[in-house]
């Protein structure tokens, strides 16, 4: 019976998706609330076909935990380092003003430590909205969603001191038995070194299996146990999955783990909204609606404007501000937790938890809906009129694509699927006219231009892709970026072997010689269909390729020697013979 019983909810959860997620998106107000809209009608306050949506909430917050991972895996430590500033200011700043104004609205109906604990959870966003909004508007790989990231890790970092204050308040409350603080400091440091040292030779293991089913359990075991292994030691769930995804980031099976927690991400995350709305109480709602609703709008309203402020003493512009300020306006997840063990310790009465779980549920349906309605006025006030720069009202592009022929598209099209925002320079227009459709900057004449370079955000930019097949203009642009931007990361495509050597010599970052990936990749393929497994042909490969760009950069510094070329190349020729047969030795042995 509980089989049937379980199948049976699996049947409603999915039905419910798969009718309101395409309705709702249809409608313009986004899949979000589509979940939401499911849940209230399968809750016990609607049709009542779920009687313990509790249940269901718990084991859906892996939903939320598969994302946090996912987040960290496009986070090297580097990266993550060079956000601190954001982290810091940004999100501390958001967390420490919203929840001091909330709390002293609390502070007349309650003892301050309990007004103090309320403010810092309602301060709180939802982590797994406000990123899905983020991506749905395309703005999270933008400088202007990286803001909102950083705001959005902060505010997952003050989860721990919130439940630890939540814990000293209330000491006889149902909780694990306390962890020493030396214990989860090993366990984190254990975390980090076999992250650093060992899991790359585990997943390499795995990988030789050549078996995905096994490949995509052995990611659920690297999430799913970090996670668990955090909060035994007292920390979230949420933090431990982001540690391993960070973990992760450099790792060369980054993109294989992405691809099979995916779907399982995409499942559980639709089922915690889901999930979320059947916790909703309509019946409070029948019986104020339009205080309860005033109080969600007011709220949602209080912290667009707060993050708004806060964003523009950065710097960024009202338009944007106002945007990402009501992407992250509603209540979090975090806050049906607090409210929950809050009741149960009987730290807050069961009336003021009902009501601000209904307030933070009401946030969370109404911000979709009101970010949809900002960018509806904000089209229709800019129809007619040229917004290719609108999305950089506050900062620069960060990566520049010189030359937009069959090269370069290839590089842009990757960046937008990414929704990673770009600017494209070409001399002819007919090669970057599309770019306009989708929210990139573009500009037209000869590259080699100093000024066209500056209008395009050279002394600004992070990366410039050099994708032109003229040496000449390709060696002139590189000359002219490193004068004005010495910090600048270049990529340069290289047409011939010659083209090659002087990029070297100008100490290009990365140089992408046009046949020579595409040789080494039917190399590799060749070597496969031989019967060499995937691991050995990459290997293979990988030592060519080494043993060659090795070759590119001793030649570059004797261009105007040809008898030390010649040389160099003979010995070459000679070093990868070495090679060779130090191989053939190995696989005699082996």
């Amino acid at each position: 019976m509980h089989t049937d019983s379980l199948l049976l909810n699996a049947l409603y959860y999915l039905l419910a998706a798969v009718i309101a997620v395409p309705l709702f998106k249809r409608l313009g107000l986004g899949s979000i609330l589509g979940y939401l809209f499911a849940g209230v009608v399968l809750g016990p306050h609607a049709l009542g076909a779920i009687e313990d949506p509790e249940s269901v909430l718990h084991f859906a917050e892996y939903g939320v935990i598969l994302m946090l991972f996912v987040i960290g895996l496009e986070l090297d430590p580097d990266k993550l380092w060079g956000m601190r500033k954001h982290i810091a200011i940004l999100g501390g700043t958001q967390v420490l003003v919203t929840g001091a104004i909330i709390a002293g609205g609390f502070a007349a109906l309650l003892a301050l430590p309990l007004a103090v604990i309320l403010g810092l959870t309602l301060a709180l966003s939802s982590t797994a909205l406000a990123i899905q909004l983020m991506s749905e508007e395309r703005i999270l790989a933008s400088p202007l969603g990286r803001r909102g990231f950083s705001i959005l890790l902060l505010q997952d970092l003050a989860v721990i001191p919130i439940l630890i204050t939540v814990s000293v308040l209330a000491p006889h409350a149902a909780t694990s038995a306390g962890v020493p603080w030396y214990f989860t400091g090993l366990a984190v440091a254990g975390v980090l070194v076999f992250g650093r040292y060992g899991l790359s030779e585990v997943l390499g293991s795995v990988a030789r299996t050549n078996n995905r089913e096994v490949m995509t359990a052995a990611s659920l075991l690297i999430v799913i146990g970090v996670a668990v292994l955090m909060n035994f030691v007292g920390l979230s769930m949420g933090l431990g999955a982001f540690l391993a995804g960070i973990m992760l980031a450099n790792s060369d099976y980054r993109h294989q783990l992405e691809s099979d927690i995916e779907p399982f991400k995409g499942i559980l995350l639709g089922l915690f909204f889901i999930a979320i709305g059947m916790t909703l109480n309509l019946e409070l709602l029948w019986a104020s609606p339009l205080r309860l609703l005033g109080l969600a709008l007011g709220f949602v309203l209080l912290k667009t404007l707060l993050l708004t402020a806060i964003l523009r003493w950065q710097r960024v512009s009202y338009k944007e501000g106002f945007q990402l300020g009501l992407m992250l306006s509603q209540g979090g997840e975090f806050a049906f937790v607090v409210l929950s063990q809050g009741q149960q310790a009987m730290l807050f009465s069961a009336q003021l938890a009902e009501q601000l779980t209904l307030i933070v549920g009401l946030s969370m349906a109404l911000t979709s809906p009101l970010v949809t309605l900002y960018r509806n006025v904000w089209r229709s006030r800019s129809a007619g009129q040229p917004d290719q720069d609108a999305h950089w009202d506050s900062h620069q592009p960060e990566v520049i694509i010189a030359g937009f022929g069959r090269f370069g598209q290839i590089i842009g099209r990757l960046l937008q699927a990414r929704h990673i925002p770009f600017t494209a320079m070409d001399k002819d227009s007919a090669h970057v006219e599309f770019v306009k459709q989708f929210g990139n900057r573009l500009f037209y004449g000869d590259l080699t231009r100093l000024d066209l370079l500056r209008g395009a955000g050279i002394k600004h930019a992070k990366i410039l892709v050099v994708a032109v097949n003229d040496v000449a203009q390709s060696l002139a642009i590189i000359d002219l970026a490193r004068e004005q931007n010495s910090r600048i990361k270049i990529i340069a495509r290289a047409v011939d072997r010659f083209h090659a050597y002087q990029l070297y010599k100008r100490k290009v970052d990365s140089v992408v010689r046009e046949t020579f990936a595409s040789s080494l990749e039917a190399a590799t393929e060749t070597l496969e269909q031989l019967g060499y497994t995937e691991g050995q042909a990459l290997e293979v490969a990988k030592r060519f390729r080494l043993h060659d760009e090795e070759l590119l950069e001793r030649s570059a510094q004797h261009l105007e020697d040809m008898e030390e070329l010649r040389n160099i190349a003979q010995s070459g020729r000679r070093e990868l013979e070495l090679l060779f047969e130090e191989d053939t030795r190995k696989q005699v042995a082996d």
